[in-house]
């Protein structure tokens, strides 16, 4: 379990502290939606979430077989759709700075499939995942 403690500070901002690290997440919203725009909105959150998930279990993944995967990045774009509002899709570019072998890419882009969000988001969100390998 997991716990985090969220305050509304006004002006459509909510800080979120993880209360075991006390690390603190602010969010606002997006300008399209009568927000700033000055810091995440809560489904660039989502979208984030995603990618950063799937770079994690990749991790454990790598880490348990001695494979290096510091300095892989991700891109991720993030489409609203309005009636009702909410995130149409999520497009997540992995991109790593080195080659494997066959049998390693498949096995690590198996494992991202595989990430807690990808399977916790909504079927009807259409999620693009793009692999690619230096």
């Amino acid at each position: 379990m997991t716990k985090i403690a969220l305050t509304y500070l006004g002006n459509l901002r909510v800080s979120s502290i993880h209360l075991k690290s006390n690390s603190e997440l602010i969010t606002d919203a997006p300008i399209d939606n009568q927000g700033k725009g000055e810091a995440f909105s809560p489904t660039d959150t989502v979208a984030s979430a995603l990618a950063s998930c799937m770079l994690t279990i990749m991790g454990i993944y790598a880490n348990e077989n001695n494979i290096d995967l510091s300095g892989t990045k991700a891109e991720v774009e993030k489409f609203m759709e309005s009636n009702p509002r909410r995130i149409d899709c999520i497009k997540v570019k992995l991109i790593f700075n080195k080659k494997f072998d066959e049998k390693t890419t498949k096995k690590l882009e198996r494992i991202g499939y595989t990430c807690p969000v990808y399977h916790s988001l909504h079927p009807d969100l259409k999620k693009e995942i793009i692999f690619e390998y230096a």
